[in-house]
């Protein structure tokens, strides 16, 4: 399998402050992870700045206009208690906004079997007119509508097994019945969406997850509720909002996952992808705040994606 993964060192300069959870140092511990010799393989992309333009497939002209002014020149700029700036912001986003839409082009032209966007700040809080949830732009939703327009894909199914609601993925695809979106996640916790009641225009599918829930939940739920609406719906292209932070150690969530538990469930998308989607599979980062339950999670999730 040809795997690409796309990284840069200014996803590093994405300063949040001391003690914040989504800190430069996740990105580093998945780097050092990802340089060990069963990753040798591995088709390392440098992250290209995305455009204004591309942002604007989710996030109309005065948003994007506010967070570029509100990004300061030194120090920090809080846009809530949770979500900050700081001089390096503009460019780590910018390249996370890249890579997911660099991804969509090399994966859907062939020129790569699936890829894993390493991106920071993360997306799948971030609704078309707030950032929120740590995140700024939401990478995500971004890819699935750039290959909408450019690829003229009609079915994208996007898959989140962060242990937070992606609200702001939700929010865009609401009504839009050729997207579907399907979410796992602790319930309740931030940022309390994600009912089952939550459906949409009948392509939204919400399956909480309760505190000190194990593998064993996760996957029958998996099994009775998201593959089945998968495998119905047929998706074109597979994208996955990829957190980690369901993860035992972590100290946001009360879930008890496993690393064989993301295993397992990159290798049960691997083959709705197979099945439905010629494999065209982007996984796109978003939580996971343990910095060694983070690192190895990637590890196993990369390297099942490389092994086909």
């Amino acid at each position: 399998m040809k795997t690409f993964y796309y990284t840069h060192a200014d996803f590093l300069t994405h300063e949040t402050g001391a003690g914040h959870p989504e800190c430069p140092e996740r990105f580093l511990s998945i780097e050092n992870a990802l340089l060990a010799p069963a990753f040798c393989s591995l088709l390392r992309q440098a992250a290209p700045l995305g455009t204004e333009q591309q942002i604007r497939l989710v996030h109309p002209p005065s948003f994007i206009d506010a967070i570029l002014q509100a990004m300061p020149a030194h120090g920090l700029q809080y846009l809530d208690q949770d979500t900050v700036l700081s001089p390096g912001t503009k460019s780590a986003a910018f390249r996370a906004v890249g890579a997911v839409c660099d991804a969509v082009d090399k994966v859907l032209s062939g020129v790569a079997d699936n890829a894993f966007c390493a991106v920071r700040p993360p997306g799948h809080h971030a609704e078309p007119n707030v950032a929120m949830g740590f995140c700024v732009f939401n990478n995500v939703a971004i890819a699935a509508n750039y290959a909408r327009q450019h690829y003229q894909i009609e079915r994208i199914a996007i898959v989140d097994f962060d242990v937070h609601h992606g609200n702001g993925t939700q929010a865009v695809f609401y009504n839009h019945a050729n997207v579907l979106y399907a979410s796992s996640h602790e319930m309740p916790n931030y940022p309390g969406t994600g009912h089952p009641r939550e459906t949409g225009a009948g392509n939204i599918f919400n399956v909480p997850l309760s505190a000190g829930d194990t593998g064993d939940e996760f996957r029958h739920k998996y099994n009775c509720i998201i593959l089945p609406a998968l495998r119905n719906f047929k998706p074109e292209l597979l994208l996955i909002s990829a957190g980690f932070d369901a993860h035992k150690d972590d100290p946001l969530s009360s879930i008890r996952l496993l690393e064989d538990d993301f295993k397992w469930i990159t290798e049960e998308l691997m083959m709705i992808a197979d099945k439905y989607c010629q494999g065209r599979l982007i996984s796109v980062l978003e939580g996971g705040y343990n910095l060694k339950a983070l690192a190895a999670s990637v590890a196993i999730h990369v390297k099942t994606l490389m092994s086909g």
